[in-house]
């Protein structure tokens, strides 16, 4: 689809569930041969967006094309174009990998000799040949959304959806998912993204949306966007147990309003100000409270994630599956 310039653009697109505005006027352009990031809270609209792009919702009002095919008008050929990893794995446990993906490659119309070769390649490329006659309920969770991108690809689209595809999977497994995502961009494939890991979003986006309450609150490069932010991030570890000690000190201490904290006791804040930062570690000190590590780097997605976002801003209810 090289003649496009590009894969996705949006414009007024606005989705609604009884009284419940889902999409509020949506805004947004994905350069052909480019990974777009979707951020944003749960229930911020990012799903509903990829499900109204991608044919599954029809919108309420605005627009939404796909190199040039209008999603509503023309979404058989839209549906052409696309492929779809959906946060929840649409494959059939009870069948075999070559039999999910031979199904799949029917269904998109491959005669029988093609759907077999090319299931056949899929396996290979995701690693998966020793597996390939095994049950799917057999498999890891890692293995099950691997064979779930694999199907997704068996049509080479030219645009990929990637709904949150590497939740709840171990860190190898992630690294592997990206390394996959790079070589699909590398081959000329468009990538949209949404995820919960700002880190997978600053690893492989060439641009960062970030959608809150249904609106584009931030679009840029990772960089513009922690550009914005200024301050640097303040990351602090100490034992688990004396987390909300540690916590109240840090905002005392740091006048921070948001603090982001881990199960493994590990606090991270917007420093704008560190002059007071000798100040704090007495206090922890004195609190009887060890730090086991201290880290002042320069900004990051999570404190542009924050700043933008707000952690005091209203909850939304949840997107419809």
């Amino acid at each position: 689809m090289a003649e496009f310039e590009s894969a996705i653009e949006t414009r007024g697109l606005t989705k609604s569930f009884g009284a419940f505005r889902a999409v509020d006027g949506i805004d947004l352009r994905v350069p052909a041969g480019t990974v777009c990031a979707v951020l944003g809270p749960n229930g911020a609209g990012k799903t509903t967006t990829v499900r109204m792009i991608a044919t599954l919702l029809r919108p309420d009002a605005g627009t939404a094309r796909v190199f040039g095919h209008d999603v509503v008008r023309e979404a058989t050929a839209v549906r052409s174009l696309i492929g779809l990893t959906g946060q929840y794995a649409s494959v059939d446990e009870d069948l075999t990998a070559t039999e999910n993906l031979t199904i799949f490659a029917r269904l998109l119309g491959f005669p029988g000799a093609r759907a077999a070769r090319r299931s056949a390649e899929l396996l290979a490329e995701f690693g998966l040949e020793e597996a390939a006659g095994r049950p799917l309920k057999h498999f890891s969770g890692g293995m099950r959304r691997r064979l779930d991108l694999a199907a997704s690809l068996i049509g080479r689209p030219p645009l990929l959806f990637l709904d949150e595809p590497t939740t709840g999977l171990d860190p190898r497994t992630r690294a592997r998912m990206w390394t996959t995502v790079r070589e699909l961009v590398g081959a000329g494939t468009t990538v949209l993204l949404t995820t919960q890991y700002l880190d997978e979003a600053d690893e492989l986006a060439d641009r960062v949306v970030v959608i809150d309450h249904g609106r584009v609150v931030a679009d840029g490069t990772a960089d513009e966007l922690k550009a914005t932010v200024g301050a640097a991030a303040l990351t602090v570890r100490v034992d688990v147990v004396e987390l909300a000690t540690a916590e109240a000190l840090v905002r005392r201490y740091l006048g921070a309003e948001s603090v982001l904290t881990s199960p493994d006791g590990t606090l991270t804040v917007s420093a704008a100000d560190t002059a007071t930062l000798p100040e704090l570690l007495m206090a922890l000190r004195a609190a009887g409270i060890e730090v086991r590590e201290l880290v002042l780097a320069p900004p990051s997605l999570d404190e542009v994630f924050f700043a933008i976002t707000g952690p005091g801003r209203a909850r939304r209810v949840p997107e419809p599956a």
